[in-house]
């Protein structure tokens, strides 16, 4: 390694190759005037790095090693080595795939030329690892709370209601929370509740779009709304929704008796208005 190039070119990080270990592949990382982002100063800074971490995600898996570094003082041929004074095995997953020495050596020592580590500009840093065990890291989840949360209204205008043949009749997607949601009603019921009640939910319509393990969840109420004296019927929950739980509600929103009477207000003119007010309060994704 032309050690000098480093400094003049201003590269701050140099990676070595990829090199096998325990059957993974690794690298070595050097910040040749300290890792600033660890605000390190007057020393080289050194770490071993797993190079592939995809497979760490993809198989959900934690490799324990046990390592040490080594630099060469070419005037004497020995080896100056660096390790953990109680040789810790440490974890590489998916979230911490790189461990190291932040003070590896000061950088006067290291270019004391009565030490040898630089010789005619070239320095020889090498490393030792040992697999000790594999596992499988469990998961692990990032829950984000939304503050002060917006609810967000939808209005579903259905007309010619007694006329609808399907089992269940959907509105048209409405936003929430920067996510998609629409509402299911089955206007002969559902279920234990065929033929006596309105079945309604709440459905997330993006959920293909969420990543393995993510949940969401919400607060929701849906309406049947009283076009005559406003006094509408409502059903409020809160679910986690999810690929696996996609929609949540109520098999017996309201009897059919009770829908079709006059005076309840729910179907004038053969319109059924029904609202859904939804509050993402907070969501969930897998580390």
């Amino acid at each position: 390694m032309s050690f000098s190039l480093l400094a003049k070119t201003g590269i701050d990080k140099y990676e070595s190759g990829e090199f096998e270990a325990g059957g993974y592949k690794w690298k070595l990382v050097l910040y040749p005037h300290g890792n600033k982002s660890r605000n390190v100063k007057e020393h080289l800074s050194l770490y071993l790095v797993f190079a592939d971490v995809a497979s760490l995600i993809r198989l959900d898996s934690e490799v324990h090693a046990v390592f040490r570094f080594f630099l060469l003082d070419q005037t004497k041929d020995n080896y100056l080595v660096v390790h953990d004074a109680a040789g810790k095995e440490r974890p590489f997953h998916r979230s911490m795939h790189q461990w190291g020495f932040d003070q590896l050596i000061p950088i006067r020592s290291f270019n004391d030329v009565g030490n040898g580590y630089l010789l005619d500009d070239s320095c020889v840093f090498g490393a030792e690892v040992f697999v000790t065990k594999e596992m499988s890291s469990g998961k692990g989840e990032c829950l984000s709370m939304i503050k002060d949360a917006l609810s967000s209204k939808h209005v579903w205008k259905i007309e010619n209601f007694s006329n609808l043949d399907s089992e269940y009749n959907e509105s048209q997607q409405f936003f929430a929370a920067n996510h998609k949601w629409k509402i299911h009603l089955f206007p002969r019921g559902r279920r234990h509740e065929l033929g006596t009640h309105i079945s309604m939910y709440l459905a997330l319509a993006d959920s293909a779009t969420l990543l393995d393990g993510s949940k969401i969840f919400a607060e929701f109420t849906l309406r049947i709304l009283d076009q005559q004296q406003s006094r509408h019927i409502a059903g409020k929950v809160s679910h986690w929704f999810s690929s696996s739980s996609q929609e949540s509600g109520f098999e017996n929103f309201v009897s059919l008796a009770y829908f079709y009477h006059a005076s309840s207000g729910c179907l004038v003119k053969d319109i059924c208005m029904v609202e859904a007010e939804v509050t993402v309060h907070a969501v969930s994704n897998t580390l």
